[in-house]
């Protein structure tokens, strides 16, 4: 541990206003088997006797960092930004309190093994410790954080939730009572990818056969802001050994490696939720929903949402239906709407910790065999020179008779899902014979060149992603490479080649070439026109035709698909 620039200890609680916690003196106990230190760059190395003594520690060091980020996020995932946001968030809200029940989190907790329990009682008085030792923060809403919130927040893919090609309009328009307010879509409907932006993430594994030190490499490459997640390492003598990186609140390392095995989640487009229309019937004050040729009740639940308006908290009661299915989220074409879905879950929190304690290839396997991602991919590579990649995790089962990726008729059993597909049966690689593995949130079947995987052995709806230019130029540059080092490896990732502008940027030079000579256009345009002609298409801060040619780009794709065809394949590519 050299070059350490702040070393800090837990120490016991010094006498303050805020100290009438009744949990101080277990706070203080759990802190003096804690050490914190911050490296030169500021990220804290924890260290603890056990496992919950390294989380406890994690969360004090991530409120350190930012207390509002960590709060912010269960605010939402309580369903409860409105009371800090005002009236536009109910529906936000409402969305939320429709997936993820509080109620089922806290039986979760309860029915937690004794191990997971210990790290949830940690998690929640981590964050506890730290709004106790620094009574100058002012939580927004939640003063005292509880065991089982974690349980509202299980798979680390936060931004992913799986709503089945829920639209904004579905919900107002079934819920109309919830006022009238605005989603943040690219938060909530995130599925579809944007034109041109740094959303998205690139993973690359390297075998040993393609590297200078004939060791395997992993690449860890999301495209997130620079405070989107924290990096953290956590260390314990129960065998924990984690770095990487943390979503703010959680306490696991969502993506990263310990001395044995490191992994890398991408953003999945494997559909794991489905919306079904409902046949709805009235009869006097009560709702039946047809099925199978018999009328079932539509269950209830009063939501009771408040919002924040002129200085005060304002309730409002909506009536949330539900179907055996799963809730009501919205309507569409007159017909109600009903998710299902497994955004969250208890095994998907034991995943999502267990992975960071895997010891090999199996063990890390062991952990993907609890099917409870519904949201990312996954990339591997260990100690031993393997490498991997899952084309999602929890992918149910359905009949292909079918279009899944529209409503289906949720009056007839025929659309029930058929259980879930096994660690078997969806798409994946293990120690391809070309000696790497890529993912750029594109199609699986080229994650090791062009056709890697058979296409025609897969549901549709298991592998729904296209290919884009980030993964097109990921296959040129690492097949062409058979020495990787770890500073080439950075490099293939910090690669400014913009490669979609060999497909868009022909065409333009094509159409300003047939203008006629009298078009007044012709030289207007010219001195452009030359600037995109002679580009390198490599960005630099410094380079006008890079700031023309994006700046054209918007105006030309918007927020729609372009496709193309690549010179190698007839798949077409979608730019996002």
């Amino acid at each position: 541990m050299k070059k350490l620039l702040l070393l800090s200890f837990l120490m016991p609680l010094a006498c303050s206003p805020s100290g009438n916690d009744p949990d101080i003196k277990k706070y203080e106990a759990q802190a003096s088997r804690v050490t914190i230190i911050r490296d030169k760059w500021g990220v804290p190395h924890v260290y603890g006797k056990t496992d919950a003594d390294a989380v406890f520690g994690l969360m004090y060091a991530q409120c350190e960092e930012s207390f509002d980020r960590v709060e912010r996020n269960y605010i939402e995932k309580l369903g409860r930004l409105a009371e800090v946001e005002g009236e536009a968030y109910v529906n936000n809200d409402l969305l939320i309190r429709l997936l993820y029940d509080t109620s089922a989190a806290i039986a979760d907790y309860k029915n937690s093994p004794a191990w997971l329990k210990k790290l949830l009682d940690a998690f929640a008085d981590g964050v506890n410790y730290y709004l106790v030792k620094h009574p100058e923060t002012s939580p927004a809403l939640l003063k005292k954080f509880e065991p089982w919130f974690p349980l509202l927040f299980t798979d680390g893919g936060y931004t992913a939730m799986q709503t089945g090609g829920l639209e904004m309009e579905d919900i107002k328009r079934l819920y109309t009572q919830a006022g009238p307010s605005s989603f943040n879509s690219e938060h909530f409907f995130n599925n579809e990818p944007t034109a041109i932006g740094s959303t998205g993430s690139n993973a690359f594994a390297i075998a040993p056969s393609k590297t200078a030190s004939k060791n395997s490499m992993l690449y860890i490459n999301p495209h997130v802001s620079f405070y989107f997640r924290t990096e953290i390492h956590m260390v314990s003598e129960e065998g924990l050994n984690a770095y990487g990186a943390v979503t703010w609140g959680q306490f696991f390392v969502f993506q990263g490696f310990n001395e044995n095995c490191g992994w890398m989640h991408t953003s999945s487009m494997a559909d794991a939720a489905d919306l079904y229309e409902e046949k709805i019937i009235r009869k006097g004050d009560s709702i039946f929903y047809e099925y199978d040729g018999e009328f079932k009740t539509v269950k209830q639940q009063q939501q009771v949402i408040g919002y924040k308006k002129n200085g005060n908290i304002i309730p409002r009661t909506i009536s949330a239906y539900y179907t055996h299915h799963g809730p009501v989220v919205g309507s569409r074409n007159d017909k109600w709407l009903s998710l299902k879905e497994e955004n969250r879950s208890l095994n998907g929190l034991i995943q999502s910790w267990q992975r960071t304690k895997s010891k090999d290839f199996e063990e890390f396997k062991k952990t993907m065999e609890l099917q409870t991602n519904s949201s990312t991919n996954t990339m591997y590579a260990d100690s031993k020179g393997n490498i991997a990649y899952w084309h999602g995790n929890f992918i149910p089962k359905r009949d292909l008779a079918f279009d899944w990726e529209k409503p289906v008729d949720g009056s007839i059993s025929a659309t029930e899902w058929q259980g879930t597909h096994s660690m078997n049966e969806i798409a994946q690689t293990k120690n391809p014979k070309q000696g790497w593995v890529q993912n750029c949130n594109s199609t699986p079947f080229s994650v090791s060149g062009f056709n890697t995987i058979d296409q025609n052995s897969y549901p549709s709806y298991m592998a729904p992603d296209g290919e884009n230019f980030r993964s097109l130029l990921a296959i040129k540059e690492i097949e062409k490479e058979n020495d990787f080092t770890l500073d080439k490896l950075i490099s293939l990732g910090y690669n400014n080649y913009l490669g979609m502008f060999d497909s868009i940027l022909p065409p333009l030079l094509q159409a300003y070439d047939a203008l006629p000579l009298s078009d007044l256009d012709k030289q207007a345009l010219k001195e452009p026109i030359e600037t995109l002609r002679s580009w390198d298409k490599r960005s630099s801060v410094s380079s006008v035709a890079t700031s023309l040619a994006i700046e054209w780009a918007y105006h030309f794709i918007s927020s729609t698909y372009y496709e193309v065809k690549h010179d190698d394949s007839h798949d077409q590519t979608r730019v996002y």
